[in-house]
């Protein structure tokens, strides 16, 4: 338990059986009456966000959420299976829990897994992450000034829009969270 004075980013709250993890807070004492502590809270299951008004000093449930760096290994047609690195346990990750990860997601990769009581929450990958193109079109001689882009298949067989000079066989950096092109891999 802790108050909501307590409050920080990035905690994960248990209310009402749901847990929220705090994505904004803001302490606020008005000229009547008692502070209150304004928060935006996302809902870690759905992704709904909303937002709440605590009172000061208001009692609130903390959920204990472990956050561990596995190893992806493999995806045995109905479940994503970790290995944490330093006990070697294995757990199984249900397809939607891992959801758009997917796209990005090779074989002795790291991502970190989110467990709360036993429960997988969620699975986070790096920011960006290195993958070969697998396959790309040819850029057109005089396409290149315009800076324009074309789709180019990763190996992972996600699609993304990369620029006219990429070609396949080329190593990518790509932004995880919303599949941008950032630049090629040194």
């Amino acid at each position: 338990m802790a108050t909501t004075n307590d409050l920080k980013n990035g905690m994960v709250l248990n209310l009402d059986g749901q847990l929220w993890s705090v994505v904004w807070f803001q302490h606020h004492k008005p000229g009547k009456g008692g502070a209150v502590v304004r928060t935006k809270l996302k809902n870690i299951e759905s992704g709904k966000t909303v937002d709440k008004t605590f009172n000061a000093d208001v009692k609130v449930d903390v959920a204990n959420v472990d956050k561990r760096s596995m190893q992806y290994l493999y995806n045995d047609g109905t479940s994503y299976v970790f290995m944490d690195t330093t006990t070697y346990d294995q757990i199984e990750v249900d397809p939607d829990l891992v959801g758009e990860a997917s796209n990005f997601l090779l074989e002795n990769q790291e991502a970190v897994v989110a467990t709360n009581e036993g429960r997988v929450l969620y699975v986070e990958l790096p920011a960006s992450v290195e993958l070969l193109v697998d396959h790309t079109d040819p850029g057109l001689q005089g396409d290149r000034s315009t800076g324009g882009t074309k789709p180019a298949t990763l190996e992972t067989g996600a699609e993304i829009q990369v620029p006219l000079f990429v070609t396949t066989g080329e190593k990518l950096k790509v932004d995880t969270r919303d599949g941008r092109y950032l630049g090629r891999a040194n």
